[in-house]
């Protein structure tokens, strides 16, 4: 089947097509995307399917099970979900940790992935310098240069505090 015939074999079944597996599924969404995925399949074995005759029972019965084994596949992921416990509620993220992710998304890419692989992951300077090809030294200055970038950003809130007094970075401060 040359592709030309192939296209003109896909629009001519493929909505029929949907149609039966829709009535076989019950899911119009399933249906349009197995009847996709048997045509991706039959795509490859196109020259097989001219010689057989019947492309279209080909693409039929290979759509119903690919839905069938979908359905195989969604099966066993319930019966292991059921099989373990459920897992525990873990609470949101705390005030400080979503600001200190505001705060790093404000720092150019690479310093920010220099400080995460140092703070978080707890890498050191010659495994990130390794695990990003480069030297020790940029290393260094990227993490530097994110901390400085990085420090505006984690200040204390201008404010009154709940006992009184400006939070950091209010007037009279000399480090603002």
């Amino acid at each position: 089947m040359s592709p030309e015939e192939f296209s003109d074999f896909y629009a001519a079944s493929f909505r029929r097509l949907v149609g039966h597996l829709y009535a076989m599924t019950g899911d119009r969404a399933e249906a349009q995307d197995v009847v996709q995925e048997a045509f991706v399949r039959a795509w490859s074995h196109r020259g097989r399917l001219d010689r057989d005759g019947a492309p279209e029972a080909w693409v039929r019965a290979t759509a119903w099970r690919i839905a069938v084994s979908r359905w195989h596949r969604a099966r066993r992921g319930r019966l292991l979900l059921r099989s373990h416990p459920a897992p525990q509620v873990a609470p949101g993220p705390t005030p400080d940790r979503v600001a200190f992710i505001d705060a790093l998304r404000r720092v150019p890419g690479e310093q920010r992935r220099a400080l995460v692989l140092y703070y978080v992951c707890d890498l050191s300077v010659a495994q990130i310098a390794a695990e990003t090809g480069v030297p020790d030294g940029t290393v260094k200055a990227r993490l530097a240069r994110g901390r400085t970038a990085l420090a505006p950003h984690l200040r204390e809130p201008v404010g009154p505090r709940p006992g009184g007094g400006a939070a950091r970075g209010g007037q009279g401060d000399s480090d603002v």
